[in-house]
């Protein structure tokens, strides 16, 4: 079984239904590196400034962005501590299903050949 890394599965979901939408998955890489106001995001998407509020606010459901206020502007950054937990819980289903796949081989390895017909 996978170890969910102090992640409930509400949380688990909301990252991974947060990580399903093409245009989060573009802000958060937007975000990791630097700040960022909504607004400077909104203005490189092809939809109206709410649609990417609603975005930005899946992501910070979901713990992938932290926003804090400054002044009139709302500023989003990736929050890389969420980040580095999802990105290990991928690592350990990946782990999961190497291994069963290694037994799957081995038990294939184990398995004599059926005879052709004619031997």
């Amino acid at each position: 079984m996978v170890a969910q890394m102090g992640l409930s599965e509400t949380d688990i979901d909301r990252v991974f239904q947060a990580l399903a939408a093409q245009t989060r998955r573009d802000i958060l890489r937007r975000t990791i590196n630097d700040e960022q106001s909504v607004s400077m995001l909104a203005g490189d998407y092809d939809m109206s400034f709410a649609a990417v509020q609603k975005h930005v606010a899946v992501l910070e459901a979901a713990g992938l962005i932290i926003k804090r206020a400054e002044g009139r502007e709302r500023l989003v950054r990736a929050n890389p501590e969420m980040i580095a937990r999802a990105r290990a819980l991928l690592a350990q289903y990946e782990a999961l299903w190497r291994s069963r796949i290694a037994r799957l081989d081995d038990l294939l390895a184990e398995t004599p050949a059926p005879k052709q017909q004619g031997e």
